[in-house]
């Protein structure tokens, strides 16, 4: 796992440094968009059926107010719309800075 070595929110961006001497700029759209939370997931039970989960929203306009750091594994953002559940574990924040933005 690489580590973030320092996580800044420029503008509309969450802007991460690498421990590999990578940057990654991810908007906060879509970070929004890909939250890993059961609100916006839903979950299975062990059957395997799907319980809630939001449907593809468009989240421009959302922003990032702030963020904290949980355990030695991921990020948890506060986001403009009141959302502040997904933990976005490190591999999952490399994974989005490297998806050219639709």
């Amino acid at each position: 796992m690489i580590l973030p070595l320092d996580v800044q929110l420029i503008g509309s961006e969450v802007a991460i440094h690498w421990e590999d001497g990578r940057e990654s700029f991810i908007t906060a759209a879509t970070l929004r968009a890909a939250s890993p939370s059961a609100e916006t997931r839903g979950e299975r039970d062990i059957f395997g059926h799907q319980y809630g989960g939001a449907a593809p929203r468009n989240f421009v306009g959302v922003e990032v107010l702030g963020w904290e750091r949980v355990g030695n594994y991921a990020i948890r953002f506060d986001f403009s719309d009141g959302h502040r559940t997904g933990l976005y574990s490190y591999d999952l924040l490399r994974q989005l800075g490297e998806t050219p933005a639709a």
